[in-house]
């Protein structure tokens, strides 16, 4: 999408397994992108907003309703792509972003402009007659972000560099777009940190009624960090992970990696005569940014007060321990388990390392780093367009007899390609993501993966090395939670498995940003053939410019 270009794209959000309701609407939203200055965090810096807003305006809907949103691309010298992430958009996939009621996000996925503003959440709700299994009695959005001052350009001409110059711990954390970053640090250009900025002067406020209980859907849309989330004193019941019903679980603080979302029940049960902080905090990083900071307001206390206490200060950024137990207690509630295949057709081992290209640094899988093609893989496959992307297939194995996870790579060169996997359809997969040592010593780093087109099964996961002879004996096949991302850990393993039956050509990356675009992905093609006719609006790019079709 091109400069002042207005296009429509549309969700569907049809629950497959739901008859179509008389209540089902079609609603329209209608968008402007574009450059603006804003003070997120008091520091002023070029984001991009949606209606003069960051984060975007939230999307609500009900299951079977179609979503049309009308977008005008202002940004004057960029492309436009928005990912409607967790929306499987089943038979549209040219429009990649079905979903059931639940929480879900929007965001940019061109280049790096995820991390400048182009976000947002979805809410689907269920029709009128039909309910959840939890109850609560008033529900709010809040969505997690890291915020850098470094232009998008900067941060991709260093990651693109020799040498390498990498993107560096964000300035601040953002709750529901507001941080305050210190104006007062050295070095700082006159006249562009100020702390009395309205636009950062005071936290963002979550209202709550004492004695009420509230749906928080967080979701998170983090560049670079790991979070760790907490309401001072009190508990919160995660009843939701991207979309689907959770066996309930208490926790105190809430681990949520770049493109999770999740539900959590908390009620305002602390004395109501003061306010209460909201932290998010990074971990899996040993950061230098700053915690962000939130205010749980207990009404009539003024928004604005602050609490009397010091806030909490979360857990230690390293203990990796309670972050594999939330993920071993995430499991699908009782009376809405949707249970796995019992065995898999395909299994698919990828080695997640940090490696060199002719002395660049990427990122790979299996030793192989994805470049994205000019030319939409959707036309080429479909229009057999051979020649405009690397037909030899990705490795499905790594060397894992010979490979020390735990040291760094005797050998730190690897290829490009932009060869994909063919999938069977409706064959199932599994996906075995194995983290290892980066290029430095003694160093793995969190990655969150997110899937396209698809939820999957979490199955399993590991500390060390997985071992394909006898941890797949211990996979959850009775209740395991689906969901479309999910992390692995430093030095260990996560098991997924999923159906492929979402006829398109689907990406399955690192949703770290700069990892992405080092190359950290793979891309899955099945059953394209069964696709109808594609738009001629998704032509323009690489071979397809001018295209007419076979």
């Amino acid at each position: 999408m091109g400069r002042e270009l207005i296009m429509a794209l549309f969700l569907s959000l049809s629950l497959l397994s739901v008859p179509f309701a008389a209540e089902a609407r079609i609603r329209h939203y209608k968008w402007e992108v574009k450059y603006e200055y804003k003070s997120q965090d008091c520091y002023k810096k070029l984001a991009i907003t949606i209606n003069g807003r960051t984060p975007g305006p939230t999307i609500e809907a009900q299951v079977n309703d179609t979503v049309v949103v009308e977008l005008k691309n202002s940004l004057l010298t960029e492309n436009v792509a928005i990912h409607w992430h967790g929306i499987r958009q089943k038979g549209t996939p040219w429009f990649d972003g079905t979903a059931g009621p639940g929480t879900y996000l929007y965001h940019a996925h061109y280049g790096l402009q995820r991390e400048v503003g182009l976000n947002g959440m979805i809410r689907v709700s269920l029709p009128p007659g039909e309910s959840e299994p939890y109850t609560y009695d008033h529900d709010r959005s809040i969505l997690l972000t890291d915020w850098y001052h470094q232009s998008t350009y900067e941060q991709a001409t260093g990651l693109s560099s020799l040498p390498f110059v990498w993107v560096g711990e964000p300035q601040s954390l953002l709750i529901h777009g507001k941080g305050k970053f210190d104006c007062s640090t050295p070095g700082l250009k006159a006249g562009l940190c100020n702390a009395t900025n309205p636009e950062c002067s005071s936290p963002y406020v979550i209202t709550v009624v004492p004695g009420k209980t509230y749906r928080l859907r967080i979701g998170s849309l983090t560049s670079l960090a790991a979070l760790s989330f907490e309401i001072e004193g009190h508990n919160m019941t995660v009843v939701e992970a991207d979309g689907h019903n959770v066996e309930p679980f208490v926790v105190k603080n809430l681990f949520i990696y770049s493109g999770e979302t999740y539900s959590v029940l908390i009620k305002a049960d602390q004395a109501p005569t003061r306010n209460y902080w909201a932290v998010s905090k990074v971990v899996s990083r040993n950061s230098t940014t700053p915690n962000g900071l939130a205010i749980f307001n207990y009404y009539p206390n003024h928004p604005r007060r602050s609490p009397p206490t010091v806030p909490p200060v979360g857990p230690a950024w390293d203990d990796v321990a309670p972050r594999l137990a939330q993920g071993d207690a995430i499991k699908a509630r009782q009376g809405y388990i949707l249970p796995p295949p019992q065995t898999s057709d395909r299994v698919i081992v990828m080695l997640n390392t940090q490696n060199r290209i002719n002395g660049y640094t990427r990122w790979s899988v299996n030793n192989v780093s994805y470049n994205l093609p000019d030319t939409p893989y959707l036309i080429a496959v479909k229009d057999r367009l051979n020649h405009v992307f690397d037909q030899t297939p990705p490795p499905d194995r790594y060397d894992s007899q010979n490979y020390d996870i735990f040291s760094t790579a005797k050998n730190f060169n690897a290829t490009a390609s932009s060869s994909i996997y063919k999938l069977q359809f409706n064959s199932t997969v599994d996906i075995i993501l194995q983290n290892a040592n980066t290029i430095t010593p003694n160093n793995s780093e969190t990655h969150p993966w997110h899937l396209h087109g698809h939820d999957f099964w979490v199955m399993g996961y590991g500390q060390g090395k997985f071992d394909i002879n006898s941890d797949p004996k211990k996979y959850n096949l009775v209740d395991p939670i689906m969901k479309n991302t999910v992390s692995v850990q430093p030095y260990g393993w996560t098991a997924i498995r999923f159906v492929a039956d979402n006829p398109g050509v689907w990406a399955f990356h690192c949703h770290i940003e700069a990892h992405f675009y080092l190359g950290m992905g793979v891309v899955f093609e099945e059953g394209v053939e069964m696709l109808g006719r594609y738009p001629t609006s998704i032509t323009g790019c690489g071979d397809t410019k001018g295209y007419r079709r076979p």
